[in-house]
């Protein structure tokens, strides 16, 4: 009987007249049968799909931006170019996390505004606190492997609890953050305004924690995304994420590690 669905009658799929079927095709040689069933599985290199080796290269990729501007930047100690990369790596963060853009240039300029940033704010506490940088990104890295590790064993798993407490621990850091700069600007607290002191070292505490809970999230968003197959494309994204957390948790290690020194 004759389909009656005019997409079907015309298309070449479903004509007699099209292409062969499975009884006109050519039957598959013993050989043939083996070489496909020990060709190997289809990788995410030839899906298109993202794969975990993607996004250790693109976070690879943003860190060959950002290192070597940090390392000029540190050595002119240029106010300017810092500012430059504060106002430009806000602005690109933003619209990369809003967007959710996966545009590798876009992604690549952020990296290399945070370099103009990470590089001027490092030469202005290495010179008050001698030695701090190589404390700082000793911590971050260790923060780092530490969380890593959790996600890793299982010990820590990003539940919907879990994503939830840290998104409202996150809005609530925020707002903290936006009353500590305007007490700042007013000329109240101390060297980091209500953060010094006891209490600062107490934030500071939190401060790294919350990075680390952000890093778990990362991490199970790369997870994630390996698992259901998303494009190869949204790496970037995955590996924006990850240097968004691990430049704020350095910049929280470099404040926490000032409050502790106090000299």
């Amino acid at each position: 009987m004759e389909s009656r669905n005019p997409v079907f009658n015309n298309s070449k799929a479903f004509s007699r007249k099209g292409y062969a079927t499975f009884n006109d095709a050519p039957p598959a040689t013993a050989g043939q049968l083996e070489d496909m069933y020990n060709a190997p599985a289809a990788t995410g290199v030839d899906t298109g799909r993202m794969t975990m080796d993607d996004v250790v290269i693109k976070t690879g990729l943003m860190f060959a931006v950002l290192l070597p501007l940090a390392v000029v930047n540190y050595v002119l100690a240029s106010p300017l170019l810092t500012i430059v990369g504060v106002i430009a790596g806000l602005v690109l963060g933003l619209v990369v996390a809003f967007k959710q853009s996966t545009n590798p240039a876009l992604i690549l300029s952020y990296a290399a505004a945070e370099g103009l940033f990470i590089g001027g704010i490092s030469k202005a506490f290495e010179s008050q606190w001698n030695g701090i940088v190589p404390q700082a990104v000793l911590g971050t890295l260790s923060v780092f492997a530490v969380a890593l590790a959790a996600y890793k064993s299982g010990m820590v798993r990003a539940t919907p609890r879990f994503k939830k407490t840290v998104l409202i621990a996150m809005g609530g850091y925020l707002v903290f953050c936006l009353v500590n700069l305007v007490v700042m600007l007013a000329g109240g607290g101390g060297e980091f305004g209500l953060r010094s002191g006891g209490f600062g070292i107490l934030i500071g505490l939190f401060a790294v924690g919350l990075a680390a809970a952000m890093l778990i999230l990362d991490f199970d968003f790369a997870d994630q995304g390996v698992k259901n197959g998303i494009p190869e494309r949204y790496s970037w994204l995955a590996a924006f994420g990850l240097v968004v957390t691990l430049v704020w948790l350095y910049i929280e290690m470099l404040r926490l590690i000032a409050i502790l020194r106090g000299d």
